[in-house]
């Protein structure tokens, strides 16, 4: 064996880095396999550390993290939800490892989960029935509108309806989703007090329209106030109203979709049923749909006959969209949540994230355009760069806000507390939105200073994206 580099640091240099265990000492260990030669390395380069330099490596990485653990997550839209860790161990449990090729009836207690969370989830939306397959949020878009263009081309009007129609401040994924489909997306510009414009979405619709995707409350915080009349004139054109569930956490316990004229919806676990999100991790994204859809559903479907569960094939089923039945331990934990709140902690939670929105709003010095707004606010930076503002709000320990976006509000700080946060959160976040609101213009451009990495370009790392990792002296 031959050592090819000694240097070890044990702590991290005066910019905050933390280098990489590689770069800390380096042991070549000589490979002897009995694998073929072409499926082995002569030798590996392997780290050489203390248990004291390991254990203070990952727990200065840790210490560089921010996470939900670690304080509030703010990020409007983008809803970063508390995990409580009774759904860990929940997971956790040697009885939840059920392999995904077991038959049915070796499996009834996984098999009644899933029937519970389908009949949970269908209750909650009020939709009638519902698959658990789709991965993500985006991925039970995409479910959802390719059952809106299997059932339009059951009816004969598939290649007629050609066009879905979304809100100009919806999520870019509703864009996307109708495009993988295949349709002509039709942006339809907000009214003056940021919700639908019924004279706008009156002249979009028409014998080419597929679906109308909408947020409601929508990405404002804003409750679609004439949802009724929305869906009446969606209908009445032939259409589908498709609810992009990003929302659904002001809701809960008050009001249902599928009471509103929807058709369609997706439930973001991780938005409204507090299931780990977020680092390319598994998430769930199930699709809720009226009678009428569901013979459209992904195959297989939990169904319950004389106390059996069984896996069933919708008649007119656009197919699978995920392995096995989804991703069981997400879906799980979601039942685990749903089960320990019931109704009325369900709709505590709502009624929490509505009232922590309008309080943290209610101590910000900064510009609020449009309300009443339920669980979430846009306020806007006004003659300052959003940007800006989030990066120095590093520096007073708190993560910021989604920045830029709905664009209907100039230099947007779309806000999201959560129902999770105490008072005593709120006003320290409030305070570091006021302390920024405070600081020239000049601090403001050179944040963060604070944390363990500067500012970055971001331009050069969104087009030229380096996905490997390369040595500082390579």
């Amino acid at each position: 064996m031959q050592r090819h580099d000694q240097t070890v640091w044990n702590d991290t240099d005066v910019d905050g880095y933390e280098p990489l265990l590689s770069e800390k000492g380096l042991t070549e260990v000589e490979i002897d396999s009995a694998l073929p030669d072409d499926l082995t390395r002569e030798s590996l380069e392997l780290p050489e550390l203390s248990e004291p330099e390991l254990a203070r490596h990952y727990t200065r990485l840790s210490q560089m993290n921010y996470g939900i653990d670690s304080g509030p997550y703010p990020l409007g839209s983008c809803t970063m939800k508390y995990n409580p860790k009774f759904t860990e161990d929940v997971a956790a449990l040697p009885a939840v490892s059920v392999h995904p090729d077991r038959d049915a009836e070796s499996i009834q207690g996984t098999l009644q989960v899933f029937a519970e969370l389908q009949e949970y989830l269908a209750d909650i939306g009020g939709m009638d029935a519902v698959t658990l397959q789709p991965p993500a949020g985006a991925a039970g878009e995409f479910t959802g509108i390719k059952i809106a263009k299997a059932y339009h081309e059951r009816n004969g009007e598939g290649e007629q309806r050609d066009e879905v129609i979304v809100p100009a401040s919806a999520h870019g994924t509703n864009f996307a989703s109708a495009a993988m489909a295949g349709y002509d997306v039709v942006e339809l510009p907000p009214g003056s007090d940021g919700r639908v414009d019924l004279d706008a979405l009156s002249s979009a619709v028409g014998d080419s329209t597929a679906a109308l995707m909408l947020t409601n409350p929508n990405t404002l915080g804003l409750f679609e106030r004439d949802i009724e009349q929305i869906a009446d004139i969606v209908h009445e054109a032939g259409g589908l109203l498709y609810y992009d569930g990003a929302n659904l956490n002001a809701l809960l316990g008050r009001a249902r979709p599928g009471d509103m004229g929807f058709d369609i919806m997706h439930f973001n676990l991780h938005k409204t049923f507090a299931t780990p999100h977020g680092g390319g991790g598994p998430g769930a994204g199930p699709i809720g749909v009226t009678e009428d859809l569901e013979a459209f559903l992904p195959t297989p479907q939990v169904r319950e006959r004389d106390g059996q569960y069984d896996l069933v094939e919708p008649e007119h089923t656009i197919g699978k969209v995920h392995g096995a039945m989804g991703n069981w331990l997400v879906l799980l934990k979601a039942h685990a949540y749903i089960s320990r709140l019931g109704d009325s902690g369900l709709r505590d939670t709502s009624e929490k994230a509505v009232l922590n929105a309008n309080y943290l709003a209610s101590q910000i010095d900064l510009e609020i355009p449009f309300g009443p707004f339920h669980h979430e606010f846009v306020a806007s930076a006004g003659e300052r760069d959003a940007a800006d503002v989030a990066k120095r709000m590093l520096d007073y320990g708190v993560h910021p806000p989604t920045t830029k976006w709905p664009e209907i509000v100039p230099e947007a700080l779309m806000t999201e507390p959560t129902e999770a946060e105490s008072k005593t959160s709120l006003d320290q976040l409030a305070a570091a939105f006021n302390a920024v609101n405070e600081e020239g213009e000049q601090t403001l451009a050179e944040a963060p200073e604070n944390t363990s990495a500067r500012r970055i370009d971001q331009t050069s790392a969104a087009r030229n994206p380096q996905l490997s990792w390369h040595s500082l002296d390579s």
